[in-house]
């Protein structure tokens, strides 16, 4: 019995020949060898969950197996059914393919004896277009692409006057000194501009030779002038008229506007008619949303802008906060681009011409210098919202109608019996307006509705010109504009004479000297 004891049991033998299962029997003592229990030790270790990573890993690799299993399958189906001997393809390309394999076979001999032709030349022909894509690339790299030019600020150096209500105007003159002038001409600048742009290009000897001087000056917030905390165009058309008294200006002046500078000199013929004797508007920008115009002419007008322009005239209409977020990306982003790039313009023929020379661009960097000096965008986001909305006038209010006074029952009485006491109203001097017919930033069909509301205008079309081309750097263009506003040349005038300078269409100037009197 002692030895039956002492003999292993079978279900001993049996764990010694296998690895422990886990299983337990009742009435089985637990921990009855070392073997057990490390056997335990190692199952609980092989049943542990697996880590994401390896779950992940796991399934890629999968996916790949199957993925170039169905690549493989894919290849021979396209092998057996397409480019098989006995397929539509194959024998229709059988013998164009035998043909030229026969006359270029003489090129094998310059290949290794033991490689493959057909190999061999399928590698050697996409190495070639690989290189030769890679040439092109650079080549075009090497022309095209230009070094981007980082915007300067100057430092300030333009004369400056003050202003009754505290606020400093920059200004610059240009051509005859001012006790010879014959004509003065002030030329408020377009958005993105400064003082500096005046009449581009303009030769200082035809000013000379018409006894021009020529005033222009930055707007509140634009280079070197103060900002005005309420502005609008009454206070732009009195800045106009303080800076002309306090550059000795005492008689009439001209006004000259180019695109979106011509609403100021709008602005000026109706709040300051008296001191102004004439206006010249070249590409004149009007309120896209004005609301005289007809359906037709809206669309006409739209219809020409890029749709990023479109949306920045939608912005300043409605919502003119967002405007921030594109003047910081585009030419407040302290580097310089091309001007229809920054103004969201399309550009005619002329005009990609004339901004592709030197002395644009450098004329247009420096001008954006300048009026960008303040680093912050109020003054154009101002100047935006200035265009699309209310002006406080309308170009009909320029148009020259009697004005009776009656006021009152009397004088309702009197005009029964009598002409009522009547004035002329309105803008009193001519009016001249140049439009380049290819002008894809002020369409022509904005110079036609003003036409239509003020047909005492004198409007010049200019066919194939564009927006830029007549205005900036053309010596001829300029001098018909002086021959047509101020007449036949005749230099700046004599020390002695003062000249009272008055509207050259239809009025007499009348000179007065210290020793008798002539007239011009």
């Amino acid at each position: 019995m002692s030895e039956m004891r002492g003999s292993n049991t079978w279900r001993e033998e049996l764990a010694s020949l296998v690895d422990d299962t886990g299983i337990r029997y009742a009435g089985e003592p637990i921990g009855v060898s070392s073997a057990y229990v490390v056997s335990g030790e190692s199952r609980s270790r092989a049943v542990e969950p697996e880590s994401l990573k390896d779950q992940v890993k796991g399934f890629a690799m999968a996916w790949g197996e199957i993925v170039v299993e169905l690549g493989r399958g894919c290849k021979d189906i396209v092998q057996q059914s397409l480019l098989s001997q006995d397929s539509y393809i194959g024998r229709k390309l059988q013998k164009p393919c035998a043909k030229v394999s026969g006359r270029l076979k003489y090129l094998n001999e310059f290949l290794p004896e033991d490689r493959d032709p057909a190999h061999s030349w399928s590698v050697i022909f996409f190495v070639s277009v690989l290189a030769l894509a890679a040439i092109g690339l650079n080549t075009k790299d090497d022309s095209l692409v230009t070094p981007v030019k980082m915007v300067l600020i100057h430092p300030p150096s333009a004369n400056r006057i003050l202003l009754p209500d505290g606020r400093h105007m920059a200004y610059c003159e240009q051509g005859v000194p001012a006790d010879r002038a014959r004509f003065s001409l002030i030329a408020p600048h377009s958005f993105l501009s400064s003082r500096l742009a005046g009449i581009p290009g303009v030769k200082m000897s035809l000013l000379e030779e018409f006894g021009v001087r020529l005033v222009s000056y930055d707007l509140p917030g634009f280079g070197e002038s103060d900002p005005h905390p309420n502005r609008n165009l009454n206070s732009s058309a009195f800045d106009m008229l303080h800076l002309a008294n306090a550059v000795g200006i005492s008689g009439k002046f001209w006004v000259l506007g180019h695109s979106s500078g011509s609403m100021h000199a709008w602005a000026a013929l109706r709040y300051i008619p008296d001191r102004i004797a004439g206006a010249a508007m070249l590409a004149p920008m009007i309120n896209p949303y004005a609301p005289g115009m007809t359906k037709e002419e809206i669309k006409r007008i739209w219809e020409k802008w890029v749709p990023r322009r479109r949306l920045l005239y939608f912005l300043a209409h409605r919502f003119p906060k967002f405007l921030s977020y594109f003047y910081r990306r585009s030419f407040l982003s302290g580097k310089h681009d091309r001007i229809d790039n920054r103004l969201f313009l399309s550009l005619g023929k002329k005009d990609e011409i004339l901004i592709e020379e030197p002395k644009f661009e450098e004329f247009w960097h420096r001008d954006v210098e300048e009026s960008i000096r303040q680093g912050t965008t109020k003054p154009f986001i101002e100047e935006a919202v200035l265009q699309v909305s209310d002006w406080g006038f309308r170009l009909a209010d320029l148009q020259v109608h009697k004005k009776c006074k009656r006021k009152g029952v009397l004088s309702w009485l009197k005009s029964l019996y009598s002409e009522a006491e009547c004035e002329l109203a309105g803008f009193l001097g001519p009016i001249h307006i140049w439009q380049g017919m290819d002008d894809q930033a002020v369409p022509p069909s904005m110079t036609d509705y003003i036409g239509r509301i003020l047909p005492g205008a004198i409007v010049h079309k200019l066919p194939n010109e564009g927006h830029f081309s007549y205005f900036f750097f053309c010596d001829e263009c300029h001098r018909r504009i002086f021959s047509t506003l101020f007449g036949v040349s005749k230099g700046p005038i004599d020390r002695k004479v003062r000249m009272d300078q008055t509207p050259f269409n239809g009025d007499t100037e009348v000179a007065s000297t210290v020793v008798g009197s002539t007239t011009e």
